[in-house]
């Protein structure tokens, strides 16, 4: 099945991607802290790839702000 919180990381991820684009109904600022929580919680229960996509997702969040 899969690791639920990597997957929910790369969707709030992605939700700060379109938000910072215009294309969200979501706040910038609303989305890069629900994503940021997302990693987080997701890295603590990730295998050492997923930490490395993880720590891509953060760099990616970490460009928006």
């Amino acid at each position: 099945m899969g690791n639920r919180l990597f997957q929910k990381a790369r969707e709030t991820v992605e939700i700060a991607k379109l938000s910072s684009a215009g294309q969200s109904d979501t706040s910038l600022q609303d989305a890069i802290s629900v994503a940021k929580n997302a990693l987080s919680s997701a890295y603590a229960n990730s295998t050492t790839a997923e930490k490395e996509q993880l720590r891509e997702l953060q760099n990616e969040l970490d460009q928006l702000q």
